[in-house]
């Protein structure tokens, strides 16, 4: 399989004597990946997935996977960067990751379905959980509903 993974290098300011838990370490990648995933709703009325990635130092780079098609199917988008995640984490490369793409859900409590913004995060200290940011669009202004999470799959970083 032919493919592509393009970085991009957010600008994060971490102190080096702070030490973050693993929840805290995956919030800033959600809260960088619900922002990208909001200005792309804003200006497309859609996207493709992409992922965001922290590197052991703190550092936040965001991840786009491209494999040739101009249309490609979104899990085959998914499945590249969550195989690319993977290697990555094995490499020691990152330390948690954030895979963002947009779902149909069932809204909690309810047989409504809304329209997502899902985050897949992992972090190598053993925690996984996929938030889910329903949402309405309308006039390309993105307006979000009431935010629930389910917890992960523990698929990206090899067990401890």
């Amino acid at each position: 399989m032919r493919y592509l993974v393009l970085f991009l290098i957010l600008t994060v300011s971490v102190e080096a004597q702070t030490v973050q838990t693993p929840k805290q370490d995956a919030e800033e990648l959600m809260t960088a990946s619900i922002e990208f995933a909001e200005q792309l709703l804003q200006n497309y009325g859609e996207f493709f997935p992409f992922g965001a990635a922290m590197k052991p130092d703190g550092q936040m780079i965001l991840v786009a996977g491209y494999d040739g098609d101009e249309r490609p199917p979104s899990h085959e988008i998914i499945d590249l960067l969550n195989a690319g995640f993977r290697s990555s984490a094995v490499g020691g490369d990152y330390k948690a990751t954030a895979l963002t793409y947009d779902v149909r859900v069932s809204l909690p409590g309810t047989s409504r379905k809304s329209d997502a913004v899902a985050i897949a995060l992992d972090h190598e200290g053993d925690y996984s959980v996929v938030v889910y940011w329903p949402y309405k669009l309308s006039r390309g202004e993105v307006s979000f509903g009431e935010v629930f999470a389910e917890e992960g799959v523990y698929g990206i970083f090899p067990e401890p």
